[in-house]
């Protein structure tokens, strides 16, 4: 199979230019490791974590791979300023950043050798990351599961490649090799991709959350949070309906809101909970068809992305 060449891959030591996003809960070692030495970069989520837990699972991660792997930092977690220290201590070759600017790590990162990348919604964000230093950036459209922005990936990643220097990575409804040809013809030179994973015979969330993502169709997903300041994608369950009715009643409060959906992803990926859990999933799900090792998906999206291209 050709190899699609990618200064991504040359930035970040992959073979092929596809990143597994940082998804909480569900992005830990076993899955970033499995990705990574299919040839992709695996990361791990520190989610809303402490440092031990990072640590830990950094260290497990490089157990089972001595491929280049990285770490999402979610930059509202309470936990932002000891993982990001942790990261520089393990000698972590990647990190991605989401939830927030960089801005206050960013030299402590670049001074490490660590490649930065953080995650965007907007094109003033992208400028402003680049100027930090950012050595590439991901452009997630709204279409991803998850924290979600406002423009779709098909808008977003173009505006973003005209916009910055540096190289794009397209993110958000990405889930087979018709999408990454797609995000290459857009001018990206890599793809994230979250909702495809949460199928792979590696991926270690609850059987039912799997089972979900696989019968899942077009409509299937529900943005909520708005309301709050905070849209996630999600699929359409009892948790969600709920969440959506919630935020249209005047007389229920926004912390009250808050306090229903807590814990809400990790009963899900966990308890495989079928009332209160919240499936996180990108519109990417109706896609998503079959359980697959992560080596045999990203083979089959790169086939069919070379085959697309190479037209």
């Amino acid at each position: 199979m050709k190899i699609i060449e990618s200064k991504i891959c040359e930035l970040t030591g992959i073979k092929y230019p596809i990143f597994q996003g940082g998804m909480a809960w569900v992005s830990e070692a076993k899955l970033a490791s499995a990705v990574s030495n299919a040839g992709g970069l695996g990361i791990i989520s520190a989610m809303n974590a402490n440092a031990e837990y990072l640590r830990e699972q950094i260290r497990k991660c490089r157990e089972l791979t001595n491929r280049p792997f990285g770490v999402n930092i979610m930059l509202m977690s309470p936990f932002a300023e000891e993982v990001a220290r942790v990261v520089i201590d393990e000698k972590v070759p990647v990190v991605t950043t989401g939830a927030g600017t960089p801005g206050k790590y960013l030299p402590q990162w670049l001074e490490a050798g660590i490649t930065v990348i953080p995650v965007v919604a907007s094109v003033a964000l992208a400028k402003r990351v680049e100027r930090m230093g950012a050595h590439a950036i991901i452009a997630e459209g709204a279409e991803s599961g998850g924290h979600v922005g406002e423009l779709n990936t098909m808008a977003l990643v173009p505006q973003i490649c005209d916009a910055v220097s540096v190289p794009v990575i397209a993110a958000g409804g990405i889930a087979d090799g018709r999408g990454i040809a797609a995000a290459f013809m857009l001018g990206a030179r890599g793809v994230q991709c979250g909702t495809r994973f949460l199928s792979a015979v590696e991926c270690q969330i609850h059987e039912n959350y799997k089972k979900k993502i696989i019968e899942a169709h077009d409509v299937d997903t529900i943005v909520t949070g708005k309301t709050l300041g905070h849209p996630v994608r999600a699929l359409k369950t009892p948790f969600t309906r709920k969440f959506a009715q919630m935020e249209n009643d005047t007389t229920i409060t926004p912390e009250q809101i808050d306090q229903f959906g807590a814990g809400a992803l990790r009963r899900a990926v966990q308890e495989g909970d079928e009332q209160m859990g919240c499936y996180m999933a990108g519109q990417s799900a109706g896609l998503v068809t079959k359980t697959q090792t992560v080596k045999e998906i990203i083979e089959e999206m790169m086939q069919q992305a070379c085959a697309l291209l190479n037209q």
